[in-house]
């Protein structure tokens, strides 16, 4: 078989006698580094244009970034110009750090240094690929030949960042393939490299440990993370830093976990674009510690602009289930789900912590709107259909009457395929229950009580209505009886005050049964005793309309 699961190999597991991170809580946000303009944008089937550039390093301006990769200058021109732009127009804040990323050539040191010129804070980030097949079978070199290199490239950053002085410098290396690399010959070469840069003496350095691919569960990522923090020398003068991809699927929980872990930053890319399967979703992250109460310290309310620059600038379109970010994320259909949100929201109070069914954050908290939450399929119940029309038209029915009409709303979603809008949704229940049939609308009346009666004139399409009754509706059902001779039972009767800024302000919902037969009638109108008469002419018109104009 040419599908044989026996070709590979299972990554071997750390040994690790004690493990400090599974029983720690991420209470706080790392330091966030956004690397769409570099890593992001070398993923692109059409790298992206200047101006692409700058309209997104805009929006991780303002979402709170304050560090952010601009580019491989010393690779592409496109990315040198981009990066003498954003300084020399004055783009950048003074708390902003801009990080270029440079393999480990003194010429290609240079370049990267020349683009910087100019900048107030700035990372240059090291690397050098360290793993076992790197080294074995793309370079030819061994151990020592590749942390020399790491080594040379260290002593490089350092005497060109000291002709730099106005810029206040960060230094970042990278073991690229890192999870592919021995662990103790990963932390052999960083070390070596913190001993150029010499943490100890106020340098700023930041190692990041990149899954350049995804090779693990993530549990044995942060093993992996927990150990390099014990052998890192001058560890509490220095960042470790993060840097996974999602090969596996399983790029934001190896950073999650990590966290745990003990590392300080995190770097990735909004909505998770990224070679191959992408990088860590830097938006799905931090909301999941927004989700946890955690401040994020990045500002992801306005989730439309997000997606709209983003797919903009990579011509990449957003999955509608993306996490946080997709369309639907935040939608139902199902019924249960529907009536579970609708009665969750009913009850939620401003002062207590969030607590609604299916919804594990506000929508509201991204710049999403509730009439997106609840739309109507075949697959929908009584509950969104009740939650559309209570959201989109102030109405509210009875239980009777959700049964009876959402039967109503599915059958015409089942006739159609498809889904069903709030617009549909309410000319579907004039026609069901609102608008009367010809000969059945009501006219002038007058009621008068007479001790515990209620006598009532009334005319109906020229004829005179007369009855007397406990209350309007049973008067109404005498009148009838004696007007046409049958006897009809009220079943169900309920009113309602529609809310302010509604052209009615009464609702009457009444169902009649006449012999073996049911109908409904919904009547709209400025006070109840008039949506009370006209919701029960509507029912009995549906019902014998048909034998009464024929007699």
């Amino acid at each position: 078989m040419s599908y044989d699961h026996r070709k590979y190999a299972p990554f071997a597991p750390i040994p690790r006698a004690q493990r400090r991170w599974p029983d720690r809580v991420i209470d706080r946000a790392p330091d966030w580094c956004a690397v769409d303009l570099r890593d992001g944008n070398q993923a692109l089937v059409k790298p992206m244009s200047v101006e692409q550039k700058t309209r997104l390093f805009r929006l991780l301006v303002d979402i709170g970034f304050k560090e952010i990769e601009v580019g491989f200058p010393a690779a592409s021109q496109p990315d040198f110009d981009f990066v003498r732009r954003i300084i020399e127009d004055g783009l950048v804040p003074d708390d902003v750090t801009l990080q270029v990323l440079t393999p480990a050539r003194d010429e290609l040191i240079a370049r990267s240094f020349e683009s910087l010129r100019g900048a107030r804070l700035a990372n240059m980030h090291l690397y050098n690929s360290t793993s076992t097949v790197q080294r074995e079978r793309v370079f030819g070199l061994d151990k020592a030949a590749i942390k020399a290199i790491a080594v040379q490239g260290a002593t490089c950053i350092r005497d060109l960042a000291a002709r730099q002085p106005d810029t206040r410098w960060e230094f970042q290396y990278s073991p690229e393939s890192f999870t592919g690399t021995e662990l103790d010959y990963a932390a052999e070469v960083v070390n070596a490299v913190i001993g150029v840069w010499r943490p100890e003496q106020g340098q700023k350095v930041v190692i990041n440990l990149p899954a350049t691919v995804e090779m693990s569960t993530p549990n044995v990522y942060a093993d992996m993370i927990e150990w390099m923090g014990e052998h890192i020398e001058h560890r509490d003068r220095v960042r470790i830093s993060l840097h996974t991809h999602n090969d596996r699927g399983c790029g934001i929980a190896a950073a999650e976990l990590g966290l745990l872990a003990g590392a300080d930053r995190i770097e990735g890319t909004l909505l998770g674009n990224g070679e191959r399967t992408g990088n860590m979703d830097l938006v799905t992250m931090a909301l999941n510690l927004y989700s946890q109460g955690i401040d994020p310290r990045l500002d992801l309310s306005d989730m439309r602009r997000i997606v709209e620059t983003v797919e903009y600038c990579t011509e990449i379109d957003t999955h509608p289930r993306h996490a946080y970010a997709g369309e639907l994320v935040f939608t139902a259909f199902s019924g249960s789900h529907q009536d579970a949100i609708r009665k969750s929201l009913a009850r939620q109070r401003a002062d207590e912590p969030w607590q609604v069914a299916y919804l594990p954050i506000d929508p509201q908290d991204l710049g999403r709107r509730y009439d997106e939450v609840v739309r109507i399929n075949s697959q929908s119940g009584k509950g969104g259909v009740l939650y559309v029309l209570e959201r989109d038209f102030g109405i509210t029915l009875p239980r009777w009457l959700q049964i009876d009409f959402s039967k109503v709303v599915q059958h015409q979603a089942e006739r159609t395929g498809g889904e069903i809008q709030g617009s549909e949704i309410r000319q579907l229940f004039d026609a069901a229950y609102v608008s009367a049939p010809v000969g059945w609308c009501i006219g002038d009346y007058s009621i008068r009580r007479d001790g515990n009666r209620v006598r009532l004139h009334a005319s109906l399409d020229g004829t005179t209505l007369e009855g007397t009754g406990h209350g309007v509706v049973e008067a109404l059902m005498d009148a009838l009886q004696r007007l046409h001779g049958f006897k009809g039972v009220v079943e169900a009767f309920d009113e309602y005050a529609l809310a302010a800024g509604t052209e009615a302000s009464a609702m009457a919902c009444v169902r009649i049964r006449i012999g073996e037969e049911l109908s409904g009638g919904v009547a709209l109108a400025e006070d109840t005793t008039i949506a009370t008469l006209q919701a029960v002419l509507t029912a009995v018109g549906r019902q014998v309309g048909d034998r009464v104009a024929a007699a």
